[in-house]
């Protein structure tokens, strides 16, 4: 997979990045980088981003030490996950995230 990056300022969410489900290993890799002051979360989701509107609620999950933040944070994921974004949970700054998924070109 090429490079992904999305970018939020200010409160609210990215879009996600949607990932390959068919790769194996799945092996995530990404960075965020602040610019401003903010509070961001990577969150994830395991059901189809493409229907409805895309997930929210109750169906999208904090990454579990990339959470509320305020600093530049690498981390990853090796269990598969459909979709991937990051959330500015206060702040007027950017959070600007880039995502990597290995075994695709």
């Amino acid at each position: 997979m090429r490079q992904q990056i999305v970018a939020q300022t200010g409160t609210g969410s990215s879009a996600f990045i949607p990932m390959n489900l068919d790769t194996s290993p799945f092996n995530v890799g990404f960075g965020v980088i602040v610019t401003g002051t903010v509070n961001y979360t990577v969150q994830h989701t395991f059901d189809p981003i493409w229907q409805n509107g895309g997930p929210s609620g109750t169906g999208v999950f904090p990454h579990p030490t990339v959470a509320s933040l305020a600093v530049n944070q690498d981390g990853n994921y090796a269990f598969p996950v459909s979709g991937i974004r990051v959330t500015v949970n206060s702040g007027s700054g950017t959070a600007t995230m880039t995502v990597i998924q290995a075994g695709i070109a």
